[in-house]
């Protein structure tokens, strides 16, 4: 997979961070860590690894991360990795090859097509998501099944042109919303998702939402008027 670089976001993940980066090192990826400075225990934990850029971001975020990730990056194909544990790596290899022989642009993971799983979803976490999957099926056609999962992969090019904006967790929406208005093929693909090593999540299920939630009616108000 040399056409690939992964992207991950680490802010305050020394526990789980080594780990993923010594799980991927098996797979001989490019790899783009971005931290904050100040994250210097994050920073600490990774020092004996090799073969890994570390960007450091210049505001704050996780949508505000993985753009500057994106943008850092020089491979045809690009995809979002969490540095929590909670992704498969294997499964990295399903999506490289749809990307490369199916003719697709954004590969999507989910954790709710058939044959799709999850060890950390909640009941809060899967009500929102199959609400924000809809809306986003309903107002823009996106034809996936998890909207907030963040294990993608696609075409690098095509994911700096379509000017992501979002500096928040709402990027998980407007990735592939833009995607699809773009005209791009996307499509989903079952995946697995792990406990999380460190056992935290960093998303907070209402202001997050709420955020989610603000982004989908710029998104669905700015295309309805362009379209006119």
């Amino acid at each position: 997979m040399k056409k690939l670089t992964l992207v991950i976001p680490a802010k305050n993940e020394s526990e789980s961070l080594p780990n993923v980066l010594s799980e991927l090192s098996k797979l001989s990826l490019n790899t783009i860590v971005v931290l904050e400075k100040e994250d210097l225990v994050t920073i600490e934990s990774i020092k004996n690894f090799e073969n890994i850029k570390i960007i450091y971001q210049k505001n704050r975020g996780y949508g505000d991360a993985l753009i500057e990730g994106i943008n850092n990056v020089k491979t045809d194909y690009f995809s979002i990795f969490n540095a929590d544990g909670s992704f498969v790596p294997k499964e990295l290899d399903t999506m490289y090859n749809k990307l490369e022989n199916d003719s697709i642009d954004f590969v999507f993971g989910s954790r709710y097509s058939n044959g799709g799983s999850s060890e950390d979803d909640t009941i809060i976490t899967l009500i929102g998501n199959k609400i924000f999957t809809l809306m986003g099926n309903v107002f823009f056609s996106l034809n996936i099944s998890d909207i907030l999962y963040t294990f993608v992969m696609g075409k690098t090019s095509l994911a700096k042109e379509i000017n992501l904006l979002e500096k928040d967790f709402a990027l998980c929406v407007e990735l592939p919303i833009k995607a699809k208005l773009n005209g791009h093929k996307i499509v989903s693909i079952p995946c697995h998702e792990r406990p999380r090593i460190a056992g935290k999540k960093k998303v907070n299920a209402f202001k997050d939402g709420f955020l989610i939630l603000t982004s989908m009616i710029k998104l669905f108000f700015s295309y309805k008027f362009k379209s006119k």
